[in-house]
């Protein structure tokens, strides 16, 4: 599918790819180092994306697949370590969400329900349209499967059962006017954005 709209804006045109994995606050994932067993644990990404090691402090981990983690993990404890392996898994997702902001009664981020909703049913978990939304042309921003992110407009005014699938980490916007507005938003508001949305707009300029 695309959207001049959005590759004008800078986005990457649309794919409906999945992306690779990353992680997100709240992801819990086993650590094993088989030359220090001793290490080994279950961690829990904070709400900030980070996790904390004995010895190695503090290590960023959302946004990060499992094999960069893993890479990061393991430089982490090269000066404390002789063979700093590191093994990780997913042992359990944290909660799925959704951002909603623009024109809707209650912007924020929500926790997506266990079946599958469209776009239009999460803007009316952010309490439906408010005055002057222009829902026809809203915007879907996605973490593309190259790492970048995509957008493309979507119609929320009709109570269209067909609009995308939304799935964790996406975000959307209503704009009052026209989809210019977009790049207005994204550009005040990308770095106030919580970690598991703001590795959405990565790249974007």
């Amino acid at each position: 599918m695309r959207d001049d709209a959005a590759v004008i804006a800078g986005f990457r045109p649309w794919s409906d790819i999945e992306p690779p994995y990353v992680l997100f606050p709240g992801d819990e994932i086993d650590l094993a180092l088989p030359s220090a067993p001793e290490l080994n644990r279950t961690l829990t990404l904070a709400p900030d994306g980070r996790i904390s090691l004995p010895m190695a402090g503090h290590v960023m981990a959302a946004e990060r697949s499992l094999h960069a983690l893993e890479a990061d993990i393991s430089t982490a404890y090269a000066e404390h370590l002789v063979r700093p392996a590191v093994e990780l898994s997913l042992r359990r997702s944290g909660p799925a969400k959704v951002w909603v902001n623009g024109q809707v009664r209650n912007p924020g981020a929500y926790d997506l329900p266990g079946e599958p909703i469209n776009a239009y049913q999460a803007m009316l978990m952010a309490g439906g349209e408010s005055l002057g939304a222009r829902t026809g042309k809203a915007a879907l921003i996605r973490r593309g499967p190259d790492g970048y992110p995509m957008m493309t407009t979507v119609d929320l005014g009709n109570r269209s059962l067909f609009s995308p699938r939304i799935r964790r980490g996406d975000i959307i916007f209503v704009p009052r006017t026209a989809l210019g507005e977009v790049t207005a938003f994204f550009t005040q508001v990308r770095e106030a954005m919580p970690i598991g949305f703001s590795y959405a707009l990565n790249g974007w300029n």
